[in-house]
């Protein structure tokens, strides 16, 4: 009667409701009935003593060019996502005329931490016009659904040619361009457009991203744009060096100019603290004047990782060690166990053009040993300065010991705020807004550097399962934060819900068994790149479209995955 029935589950819809055991039941890439299933299906899944959830759907990645030359987009289907939204902070592939694709390479290392030799072999260019990417992307099968936002940057470029890469200011022949751009990506499929006013965003060179000092007047012209188009999302990585009072009317002057939601990235920064509780306040009085500003936020302090086998640790600006720095991972702990050596690296300063990978390391007090399981939530004393003031000695020193640790393997972790204890309160307090999603894990992106696209699995465990102090979430509510919050911030509207009637993509989960493993460096990129990834436990299956994709974590061979153009609705899956 079905093609398949997952039997005698835990059932966590992604309602919010209280969980219930039963069956759900699949035909075709819908789900037929949930509840007690009395036909029979051609494949039966007992999942008594496991919860079944939605798949989860991350509304903030990179994969613009993972899926262009993968058919896996990890890390994301390693641990229950089943759709994505790529495209944010202002940055992708598209448009891009033949001659801008090096400046795009160059980008795209220098904000999202992607390897030049792995963009030069992976990506196909294989389009011009973001109608052409999507085009092109059309034909690609994955373990999961994407979708694409419309990226500023490269938009600036496309229209503006060198002016746009030099930060100049444009014509109003070129704000109109942009605009009718807009609404022609939004029309072909774009989920939308983003922006990024992000200082930390830079060419690989230091030079800032074409997008990051743009004024308000250029911001609204692309907002007019999906005013033309009726439809998308606006997504935005503010200006976070700015005090939030400054940053706060640009978001609601361009929700006023859209007509449409727009997302704003917030990220607790060490140098301005006040400003996390500032922006909350400004989505409240948005919600309470009837503006669709929507606050993205991640269930742990974005973590930046450091070590031998990643893109930057404390000493990667000296030029002692940038002479080694080519040299393989066992090579350079040999040498830089040598004492002649160490005490030069240890006597030099950092020499680099990156401001701000240039301050992340010398904020020791904020740099701490992340240990194997990880540990997202260190307490002060853990710091690696709080620890040299106990032992009297010199910070450098602790630092450079502890990358020699596991014959270079461990990793050092900084996250991005003044205090751990108070960032975990304040997220516990930003679950409780009605207008504010879980995102920003960067899947994708980073490659060198973070990994925090792995957060599903932080939330069900740390927040969840593992919390025995201070806010806590019930299993119910992680699962609506993981599923069908996201889905209707963008219009995801037929998935995240475990309903008759809705899009067949779940997870069936051993909740006790569930783990996240430690942060590793792995060869798996075009070119013999490398990127960070994380693996999990305790996923038993994972499903797109009535597909199973994935079986104890291990990837069956099927590639249901599609883009997907515009917002959804249940509708859709008709036929």
């Amino acid at each position: 009667m079905y093609d398949l029935v997952v039997r005698g589950g835990t059932i966590v819809d992604g309602s919010g409701g209280e969980p219930f055991v039963g069956d759900v039941a699949i035909s075709g890439r819908r789900i037929a009935a949930v509840g007690k299933v009395d036909g029979r299906g051609a494949e039966e899944i007992d999942a008594r003593g496991l919860i079944v959830t939605p798949g989860f759907v991350d509304i903030h990645t990179h994969y613009d060019g993972q899926v262009t030359w993968e058919h896996r987009l990890t890390p994301s289907s390693d641990h229950g996502v089943t759709t994505v939204l790529m495209g944010n902070c202002g940055v992708g592939f598209a448009p891009a005329r033949p001659d801008q694709h090096q400046m795009i390479v160059k980008l795209m290392e220098g904000v999202e931490d992607i390897p030049e030799v792995v963009m030069t072999e992976g990506v196909p260019w294989n389009w011009e016009t973001f109608t052409d990417y999507l085009d092109a992307l059309a034909e690609r099968h994955t373990d999961l659904d994407f979708a694409a936002l419309l990226p500023h940057s490269p938009l600036r470029v496309y229209v503006m040619g060198e002016r746009g890469a030099a930060l100049e200011p444009p014509t109003e022949t070129d704000l109109a361009e942009m605009r009718r751009l807009t609404a022609e990506a939004v029309r072909a499929g774009a989920f939308g457009v983003s922006s990024s006013r992000n200082l930390a965003h830079r060419f690989s060179d230091g030079r800032l991203a074409p997008s990051v000092k743009t004024e308000e007047y250029e911001l609204l012209a692309l907002a007019g744009g999906l005013r033309e188009a009726g439809a998308g999302v606006f997504e935005l990585n503010v200006n976070m060096d700015r005090d939030a009072a400054d940053e706060i009317p640009i978001l609601e002057h361009c929700v006023e100019a859209s007509g449409r939601p727009l997302l704003v990235t917030l990220v607790q920064h060490p140098a301005r603290p006040d400003n996390w509780s500032v922006y909350f306040d400004g989505l409240q009085r948005a919600r309470e004047a009837g503006r669709p500003i929507i606050g993205q936020f991640m269930p742990r302090p974005t973590g930046v990782l450091m070590g031998l086998d990643f893109s930057s640790h404390p000493f990667v600006y000296n030029p002692s060690y940038k002479a080694i720095a080519h040299l393989p991972r066992e090579e350079r702990v040999r040498r830089m166990r040598d004492p002649a050596l160490r005490a030069k690296i240890l006597s030099e300063k950092p020499e680099t053009a990156n401001d701000f990978m240039a301050w992340v390391v010398q904020q020791t007090h904020l740099l701490y040993p992340l240990g194997d399981p990880p540990n997202y939530q260190p307490r002060a004393e853990d710091s690696f300065a709080a620890r040299a003031e106990r032992e009297g000695r010199p910070v450098q020193e602790l630092l450079y010991d502890a990358l020699l640790e596991d014959d270079g393997l461990r990793a050092i972790y900084f996250p991005s705020t003044d205090s751990v204890a108070l960032a975990f309160e304040r997220i516990g307090e930003a679950f409780d807004v009605p207008n504010a999603v879980l995102g920003l894990g960067d899947a994708g992106a980073h490659l060198g550097m973070i990994c925090d696209g792995a957060y599903s699995t932080y939330l069900l465990t740390a927040w969840v399962r593992d919390k025995t102090e201070g806010k806590r979430l019930t299993l119910p509510q992680a699962v609506r934060k993981l599923a069908f919050d996201t889905s209707r911030a963008v219009g995801f509207d037929d998935r995240g819900l475990l309903a008759p009637g809705y899009k067949a993509d779940l997870n069936v989960i051993d909740f006790e068994r569930l783990r996240l493993g430690r942060p590793e460096m792995r060869a798996t990129l075009p070119g013999g790149g490398r990127r960070v990834v994380q693996d999990s436990e305790g996923y038993v299956l994972t499903m797109v479209s009535g597909r199973i994709t994935y079986r104890d974590g291990v990837p069956t061979g099927e590639l249901p995955g599609r883009l997907v153009r515009g917002a959804q609705s249940p509708e859709s899956l008709v036929g």
